[in-house]
């Protein structure tokens, strides 16, 4: 019997090193993937540009990102209907508790004197700006914060949330007091929250997108937006043009002269004329 228990703390012993060395190694992947990547997301975002993209259509933004227009998840709620968020992600993953997980969780807080709780963490630590985007399972995984954790978060500066689960306290989130804090999350509950904070500012899954840490976010009530910070400059010529453009349509559309079909799209006569307009005069 004592050298069974021997064996089994023996057993016990390794998973828990190979657990712990498995997350170290997660980390490594994380922080590595991270560095790989920072040379090309070493761009500077203004407030203007900022600003900027709270006006343009959120249509016209979708068709310029190209090659990243999957960067694109609906379905979401919002505390502050009509309302629209920008700001750069900070990024969070969350886990379903287990005791183990709990207890390491618990330590690193320990050493690391950080809040616990991610959302109080986001109040300590995040930056004015910032949006905070949340992996916790969908509609099938946990909330994240309610009117309190809101209200810590937006006194510290950040714009809103963007949460891939629930919230709560929706009454108190719909109040103007959190105008200018948009909640936008998968449902709302009266439970309180369980599942672990275990990921703080690596890339994760939104919906079916990759979220990385200081991704542009732009969240207004028909979706959420994930624009590479190095593609915003980009992104906001070719949003401006196609913008143009169908202003331009419209414009042509109201004035009863040509045929719908010769409009949208343009005829080659048509684009030609509007190309001839565009050009800047000399």
């Amino acid at each position: 019997m004592r050298r069974m228990t021997i064996r089994i703390v023996v057993v016990c012993a390794a998973l828990s090193i190979a657990s712990a060395a498995l997350a170290r190694a997660q980390d490594r992947a994380a922080s590595t993937i991270m560095e790989t990547l920072a040379p090309s997301r070493n761009v500077e975002v203004t407030d203007a540009q900022l600003e900027e993209l709270k006006t343009l259509q959120m249509e016209a933004l979708w068709d310029a990102l190209g090659a990243y227009r999957e960067n694109y998840v609906r379905g979401f709620q919002t505390t502050q209907p009509g309302e629209r968020v920008v700001g750069r992600a900070l990024t969070m993953r969350h886990l379903p508790p287990r005791p183990d997980l709990v207890d390491a969780l618990n330590t690193l807080a320990g050493e690391g004197d950080w809040n616990r709780s991610f959302y109080g963490r986001a109040a300590d630590e995040a930056t004015p700006g910032d949006v905070i985007v949340v992996e916790l399972g969908g509609m099938s995984g946990d909330h994240m914060f309610g009117d309190m954790g809101a209200l810590g978060m937006k006194l510290a500066g950040i714009r809103g949330a963007v949460v891939d689960g629930g919230g709560r306290d929706l009454a108190e989130l719909s109040d103007p007091s959190f105008a200018g804090f948009p909640v936008f999350a998968r449902y709302f509950t009266a439970v309180v929250s369980q599942w672990q904070g275990v990921d703080w500012n690596v890339p994760v899954r939104i919906g079916r997108t990759t979220v990385l840490p200081g991704d542009i976010v732009v969240a207004s009530d028909s979706g959420v937006l994930f624009i590479p910070p190095q593609l915003i400059g980009e992104v906001l010529d070719r949003a401006r043009a196609k913008v143009a453009m169908e202003n331009y349509q419209r414009e042509l559309l109201r004035s009863g002269e040509h045929r719908f079909g010769d409009i949208y799209p343009l005829s080659p006569a048509l684009l030609e004329e509007y190309e001839r307009r565009s050009r800047p005069r000399r």
